[in-house]
């Protein structure tokens, strides 16, 4: 019986193209509107290894999804006592506004630090 060769060894994602990049870094912080915390996870995973400005792009916006996540979470309990249809509210209208912002940076390919954020991933 013969043996099967064993696997090539695997190749260094190649780099993205600058308006790649842009792309990538701006789909994580508009992403934070809808898909907060989700879709920067996706545009890190993917692009991370492939563009040092998407890496440091979307953990910036993952971090502050993280953060906005965590003030959904607890804006749903809060709204047992009716203070938490505000605090959702003004979080949906933060995260607008700054996921606006920060897509507008990235798409010009600067980088954009948000105003306050959770800095859990670095």
């Amino acid at each position: 019986m013969t043996e099967t060769p064993p696997p090539p060894p695997m190749q260094p994602a190649a780099p993205l193209s600058d308006s790649d990049a842009r792309t990538y870094a701006t789909i994580a912080h508009a992403g934070n509107i809808i898909f907060p915390a989700v879709a920067p996870l996706i545009m890190w995973l993917i692009g991370k290894d492939k563009s040092p400005f998407v890496d440091k792009e979307a953990k910036e916006a993952l971090n502050f999804g993280i953060l906005a996540v965590a003030v959904y979470i607890v804006s749903s309990i809060l709204m047992f006592v009716l203070i938490g249809f505000l605090t959702w509210a003004a979080m949906a209208i933060v995260a607008i506004i700054f996921g606006i912002q920060g897509a507008m940076k990235a798409n010009k390919g600067e980088n954009y630090r948000y105003p306050f954020s959770l800095r859990l991933v670095k």
